[in-house]
């Protein structure tokens, strides 16, 4: 890998590193409230950065976010159970997606991406909150198909995030291309 794909790299993991921390940790870090982007930060960090390693920082950094906001405000550690170790698979199914997008000719296009978006998103919104439901000890052991009957209300809005960012990000790279494409830099003159 050379100097520039190196800084390239680098920046692209700033810059997700900088969306978690504005999107997440019930907003104590921001006087902003946005909605939680970490499930599509993790689908773009497989498709823009791809090694595990950068799957294991961006991980450390959202745990880190969760607990210390905890130690900040202990009502919002109520999630950190035995059952919030079910967000490794859970950002592992986005980070998948990220991975396939990654080998398309054209990552970024509308329907792939949304498809995946939607695909993966799905997927991890199962794997969160059964786990959460499973292993948390919050609720009565009762079994797999009991709980599968549980959390189903949060699909909508974990939905409806997942479409927010995915149609940002797509008219984001849109409007990247555009620029590129037809926006010449000023040339000064000697």
């Amino acid at each position: 890998m050379n100097a520039l794909s190196n800084k390239h790299t680098l920046w692209t993991a700033l810059a997700l590193a900088f969306f978690m921390l504005l999107t997440r940790g019930s907003h104590v870090l921001t006087a902003v409230s946005l909605p939680d982007a970490s499930v599509m930060l993790f689908l773009l960090g497989g498709l823009l950065l791809g090694r595990a390693s950068w799957f294991a920082g961006l991980f450390l950094l959202a745990t880190a976010i969760d607990f210390g906001v905890a130690a900040i405000d202990p009502a919002q550690g109520f999630c950190l159970t035995a059952g919030y170790w079910g967000m490794v698979p859970t950002y592992g199914v986005m980070w998948l997606g990220g991975l396939w997008l990654a080998r398309r000719d054209q990552p970024f296009a509308w329907a792939p991406f949304s498809l995946v978006a939607l695909a993966s998103s799905t997927v991890a919104f199962i794997l969160s909150t059964q786990s959460y439901y499973l292993f948390s000890a919050r609720f009565p052991a009762q079994g797999l198909w009991v709980s599968l009957q549980h959390g189903w209300e949060y699909l909508p809005d974990w939905l409806l995030y997942t479409g927010f960012y995915t149609l940002l990000i797509l008219l984001g790279k849109q409007t990247l291309d555009w620029l590129n494409n037809n926006v010449r830099p000023v040339r000064q003159q000697p």
